[in-house]
């Protein structure tokens, strides 16, 4: 049976802030630059919102055609070529849907419903079921989160954050190496920075400025090409917080996320 992903535990006193090691990725206390955040274009996103709204229904009925279909002939097909191209058929439909999906809830999404979270307890919540995914055996997750640090957010849709980037990362590495966690409250402007490090492929300059944009087809290979870095950044937003890049040649990548510990006006984004 192969190891599961090794879930480094550190635990470190609130007092002592998150430590600056070099098997972790650093933070400072500054906050992020405004014009360091590459929001995707609101003309884009309001175009989004009418495709999903009249389109998405209309797409979704004939799939769902398709996938019962094919699941219909598959229960009674005995040859493996004719098997393999109807389960082809089947999982294709699927992912054609979920794409759809995704652009509904990017262009619609829910309001949070928001609560103090733990951060420690979601993180290791998510590595619960991240260690049960045959397809990360390879990744070991190290992480330091002083473990009475809070945010205010909703905390399905903190765990949909955790998981999206942890998925890209592990995208990134190629399925094999470390993802490198760390928080810390920054004390001045009330809030938690939270950042998700590695050393896979990194983002070109013109890359990092569309990583939330949908329609940006230019995403090399190594990174995610769905809508998983577009949902975080929705996400987060939507909580008040705000989500950046850093990137640089030979150095990790880093995913910088700032929320808020307490309630505030959410980052509403009406279409």
């Amino acid at each position: 049976m192969a190891d599961r992903p090794a879930l480094k535990v550190v635990t470190v006193d609130e007092s002592e802030g998150v430590p600056t090691s070099p098997q972790l990725p650093s933070s400072d206390s500054s906050t992020v630059p405004a014009d360091s955040v590459h929001a995707p274009d609101p003309d884009r996103l309001t175009a989004l919102a009418e495709f999903a709204a009249g389109a998405g229904h209309e797409i979704n009925n004939p799939l769902g055609t398709i996938i019962g279909r094919a699941q219909q002939l598959l229960k009674d097909e005995t040859d493996p070529r004719k098997r393999q191209a109807l389960a082809s058929i089947g999982a294709q439909a699927w992912r054609i849907r979920d794409m759809i999906g995704d652009v509904m809830l990017f262009a619609r999404p829910p309001q949070p419903v928001c609560e103090q979270v733990e951060v420690q307890k979601r993180l290791l919540r998510v590595l619960q079921t991240w260690s049960r995914d045959p397809a990360q055996q390879q990744i070991s997750i190290d992480w330091v989160v002083p473990d009475s640090l809070v945010v205010w957010a909703d905390p399905v849709q903190f765990d949909v954050v955790l998981t999206e980037l942890f998925r890209n990362s592990a995208q990134a590495l190629g399925g094999a190496g470390v993802i490198r966690v760390a928080a810390q409250l920054l004390d001045e402007n009330n809030r938690v920075r939270l950042i998700i490090a590695d050393r896979g492929d990194g983002f070109s300059d013109l890359e990092r400025q569309h990583a939330f944009d949908p329609f940006f087809s230019g995403r090399q290979a190594g990174r995610g090409l769905g809508f998983g870095l577009c949902k975080v950044w929705r996400i987060v937003t939507l909580h008040g917080g705000q989500l950046h890049i850093r990137c640089e040649a030979g150095k990790e990548t880093q995913f910088v996320m700032e929320w808020p510990v307490g309630p505030r006006n959410p980052g509403r984004l009406e279409l």
